[in-house]
């Protein structure tokens, strides 16, 4: 069977090949537009001036090449499979098994909407401000959402289209903005400038950070990935662009952060508020950039939201959940400063209740399964072999119970220096 097309036709059926639509550019815009967001910049201002620049870079780029290899590996299986991401939950989880981690990534992509939201609507209002004298945060922020829900509706086939578009023109404004902060500021400043000497992060703990960002997209990649035409599009275009990306978000949230300080202004991840300052147009334009990088990812956490609805509840009609979320995630997003004061505690809760999860489908996948899975039986519930007891695999759950239990001690109870990402995956996989 084929995914559909178009308005409220999208479901978990795999994608046949000749069916599937993603190249290279297509994969490499599409991580792009994923990773070129407010809460990946809003991360890179946390490692300045607790380290210096250069090192921060560093790190950045070290911690997302390691990163990006199990969202590769795990995108793999749905470009091999054609199934969305929460649907592959089941032949480690079990067919009923399967259904917790897809209602806790759907509670999960709610919330990222939440935050996200909000985020674009302070540039947009920062946008319309600047043009017409007008401020309404609230409104922009409603409005936001109200595109994002517009353009998820249309399935697949509408998101592919936005994200070329938005990914294109996101590169350009991002190259523009570096370019006017290395020119009005002084990079020479910037790059001498030293480490704090209380630290509240470690060069450990950043890389730690940096990896953990690539994990909080694992749990949809495979609902993009499973469009790629052949393993090598998917592979190649998400592991470039996902990189690409996160240098450029995390770079420039770490430039902007040096240089607020270096101008003794509040320290800030926004560029919006440290051009604005020097070149109102110019802040213009970095409040486009934020508001695309935000539509272009609530796009994203929207669809795939819906296809986890649609794991648990596969014959509903995929315009309803989506609408109905799209709805909730417009009221959600009102929270506003609330959802920037707990941002980071939920990052932290996203590694505690996913790490393991992902450990353990690709153990379950590459290891254990040797890359095979019969997309039959795990589609068709009568066939007894992804069943174990009940529908449950009651060994995967005592390896997810352990692993989050791991995880959580070492986050919150006694956390580790080095940070717990790393080791929660790799003790959780053996």
């Amino acid at each position: 069977m084929t995914t559909k097309s178009g308005l409220a036709h999208d479901d978990v059926q795999p994608i046949a090949m000749n069916k599937r639509s993603m190249g290279f550019f297509s994969t490499f815009s599409m991580w792009i537009g994923a990773n070129v967001v407010v809460t990946t910049v809003f991360t890179g201002m946390l490692f300045v001036p607790d380290m210096t620049f250069l090192k921060a870079l560093f790190i950045i780029v070290l911690g997302s090449l390691v990163g990006a290899i199990p969202l590769v590996l795990m995108g793999n299986i749905g470009t091999r499979t054609g199934l969305p991401t929460m649907v592959l939950m089941r032949p480690a989880f079990g067919q009923r098994g399967a259904m917790l981690p897809a209602a806790v990534n759907l509670i999960t992509l709610i919330g990222w909407a939440w935050i996200q939201a909000y985020m674009a609507g302070l540039s947009l209002n920062h946008a319309v401000t600047f043009l017409t004298g007008y401020s309404n945060i609230n409104l922009f922020t409603i409005l936001t959402q109200v595109l994002v829900v517009a353009i998820s509706i249309y399935g697949h086939k509408g998101i592919e289209a936005t994200e070329k578009l938005v990914a294109t023109l996101m590169v350009i404004l991002a190259t523009v903005v570096f370019s006017y902060l290395f020119i009005e500021f002084d990079a020479a400043k910037l790059i001498q400038m030293k480490a704090s000497e209380n630290p509240g992060i470690t060069g450990m703990l950043a890389f730690d950070i940096v990896v953990a960002t690539a994990f909080t997209w694992i749990p949809i990649v495979c609902d993009y990935n499973r469009n790629c035409k052949s393993e090598k599009t998917g592979i190649a275009g998400t592991y470039l662009g996902y990189n690409v990306a996160t240098l450029i978000a995390m770079g420039l949230g770490a430039t902007v952060s040096g240089f607020s300080i270096l101008g003794n202004m509040t320290q800030t991840y926004d560029p919006v508020n440290l051009i604005g300052a020097y070149s109102p147009l110019l802040g213009l334009v970095a409040a486009i950039v934020i508001f695309l990088s935000v539509l272009s990812t609530n796009v994203m956490v929207l669809y795939s939201a819906t296809m986890s609805y649609l794991s648990i509840f596969p014959k509903q009609r995929f315009w309803i959940p989506a609408l109905t979320m799209g709805v909730v995630t417009v009221l959600g997003s009102l929270l506003k400063e609330w959802l920037m004061t707990n941002f980071q505690s939920f990052l932290l809760m996203i590694g505690v209740l996913f790490i393991p999860i992902i450990a353990i489908v690709l153990v379950d996948y590459y290891i254990i399964r040797r890359k095979h899975y019969d997309v039959s039986a795990i589609l068709e519930k009568q066939n007894k072999l992804y069943w174990y007891t009940k529908g449950f695999n009651l060994h995967v759950y005592v390896s997810y119970i352990v692993g989050a239990v791991f995880a959580y001690y070492f986050t919150y109870v006694h956390p580790l220096a080095t940070g717990a990402t790393i080791l929660a995956f790799l003790f959780t996989g053996v």
